[in-house]
């Protein structure tokens, strides 16, 4: 009984152009009927194997890498040189399989065959690093104190005007050193809404006074003292306060 032929090896040190596209394209058991349809060709034609359409698009690729200079290259096994002349019907060119695995991680990161990658390597997201994820972390920690911030001044400042609704209600006028006291925390609150960090992070997501009266209309616009007009003369001598 004969014996079926043995299956070309998925990795080798060294592959020619065309024996690296079949691998990439996953038909390494096809090779050998590839091969033979081509002969000495590079490509494939447009259309030869329409069942494989990545074939030849794959093979453009790595000849495309050759020609610019990307895809290092060897003949005989020996790395070419920058500068040397290529020719790309060489039955001697090949490419290492360090350079073509640098190559694909640079220029394809999402492709990630299994003849290049072992299995841990490809389960890795190669569009995601170590130090992105930690950059995320870093500025969601920073986005979180920051709306920790917002929501801490917003507090305040929903208190003090509802301090201000009760005293107007009861009928208790504020003594001067009360006025003065809630317009400095209220003008303290408008700048740190408003304002940045030393770093230039904002604290909050207002860019004006006018946001902020809106989102308080939004909000809380059916209690007394929240309308614009009022908004706007208190805001503005809560500014004067703290300016003094």
């Amino acid at each position: 009984m004969a014996r079926a032929p043995a299956l070309p090896p998925r990795s080798m040190v060294l592959y020619r152009p065309i024996e690296a596209a079949i691998r990439w394209s996953g038909l390494t058991r096809h090779e050998p009927y590839v091969l033979e349809v081509l002969k000495a060709r590079r490509l494939p034609e447009p259309g030869e194997f329409p069942q494989w359409s990545t074939l030849r698009r794959n093979a453009e690729r790595i000849y495309d890498g050759i020609l610019n200079k990307e895809l290092r290259v060897a003949i005989k096994g020996i790395a070419v040189v920058g500068g040397t002349s290529i020719n790309l019907d060489d039955p001697d060119l090949t490419i290492r399989h360090v350079d073509l695995k640098d190559w694909m991680c640079r220029f394809y990161p999402a492709h990630r065959p299994s003849f290049l990658f072992s299995r841990s390597e490809r389960r890795t997201d190669p569009g995601i690093s170590l130090e992105a994820v930690q950059a995320l972390f870093v500025e969601r920690e920073g986005l979180r104190l920051h709306l920790a911030h917002r929501e801490e001044g917003i507090k305040q400042l929903r208190e003090q005007l509802r301090a201000l609704e009760k005293s107007s209600e009861s009928g208790t006028p504020l003594s001067p050193r009360g006025e003065t006291t809630y317009l400095h925390i209220l003008g303290a609150l408008l700048t740190l809404l408003l304002g940045s960090s030393p770093s230039g992070q904002r604290y909050s997501r207002f860019a004006s006074q006018e946001a902020i009266i809106s989102a308080l209309i939004a909000h809380h616009g059916d209690r007394l003292g929240i309308a614009e007009r009022t908004l706007q003369a208190k805001f503005a001598a809560a500014r004067r306060a703290l300016a003094k």
